[in-house]
């Protein structure tokens, strides 16, 4: 498992230490229970999930506060970052202020791009892995994404309660993946969403992830350093738990690990788990390349299959 600064990364997963390798983990189908046909969608929220920040395009609205912008501004695009957090079914959530230009120009059309970078460290970035995810923004008021964003992203709680701060919840209309040279795939909301809820996950998430921190479950996912130190196991936590991997957060570095298969309720999420963490706490990491950043990070933990 390797760790980097967002900015400046090295060996980002998949990649060689090169810098030359390809910036998505090879696929494992082996007969898994996702077919080939699904793998580009797969990778795509993997990719998408491992991220915690992103590239948000609105279009500008008409100057209405005397910026002196004039109309002539008006449907420009308009480039911002963003820190990001996922719902259950992969809906990007993001936490946005009403002073903000990009908030006040979604709330006047909803449409918005996302770009999700899986590219650093690569000596050729063009040659790595991104994501461009297409949608509509929308207000949630929904305690759950509430949640689960401020887990994944702590420090943002300081300011989540001022009155011009609320969640929107991006909902996915297509995305386009570019996995590396020549590898392009077109997705639709149906393939890159995922196709069924887990509401029994969902509901006991919030307990499942303080028992497991409680139990040093964290720092037992994350391998021993590899170099930079920046992937020490102490001081990991668990920050989310999805049909598809788990989050983790140490500091300002982040870290997903991704199952071989999905998992439906709180007890598969354990066994799960229990199962990646028996190779570290042994032997060694478990099956399959993993990666964290601070600021960015991806993980795979067993095959393609999910």
């Amino acid at each position: 498992m390797s760790f980097s600064n967002a900015l400046s990364a090295s060996s980002p997963a998949g990649a060689t230490p090169d810098g030359q390798g390809d910036a998505m983990p090879p696929d494992r189908n082996r007969g898994g229970p996702v077919a080939a046909a699904q793998a580009p969608a797969l990778r795509a929220r993997r990719l998408m999930r491992a991220c915690d920040r992103a590239a948000l395009a609105t279009a500008r609205r008409p100057a209405d506060d005397g910026t002196g912008d004039g109309d002539d501004a008006a449907g420009w695009p308009y480039p911002s970052l963003v820190l990001v957090a996922f719902d259950h079914d992969g809906s990007p959530l993001l936490l946005l202020s009403t002073l903000a230009d990009h908030t006040r120009n979604l709330l006047a059309d909803g449409r918005v791009g996302l770009l999700f970078d899986a590219t650093a460290g690569l000596a050729q970035p063009l040659t790595g892995a991104r994501l461009s995810v297409l949608g509509r923004a929308e207000r949630s008021d929904d305690p759950v994404h509430r949640e689960r964003y401020l887990r994944r992203h702590p420090d943002a709680a300081f300011y989540a309660g001022f009155a011009d701060f609320a969640i929107y919840r991006v909902a996915v209309e297509r995305a386009h993946l570019v996995a590396g040279f020549g590898r392009i795939h077109r997705l639709s909301a149906a393939e890159l969403d995922l196709p069924a809820p887990a509401p029994a996950l969902a509901a006991g998430e919030a307990a499942l992830l303080d028992q497991l921190n409680g139990e040093g479950y964290g720092s037992r996912l994350v391998p021993i350093a590899d170099g930079d130190g920046a992937s020490s196991r102490e001081g990991w936590s668990l920050t989310g738990l999805d049909p598809e991997g788990c989050d983790l957060r140490r500091g300002g570095y982040v870290a997903r690990v991704d199952f071989e298969q999905r998992i439906p309720d709180p007890e598969s999420a354990k066994l799960m788990l229990d199962t990646l963490i028996r190779p570290q706490d042994g032997c060694g990491q478990p099956g399959g390349s993993t990666s964290g950043s601070e600021g960015a990070g991806t993980g795979t933990a067993g095959g393609e299959g999910g």
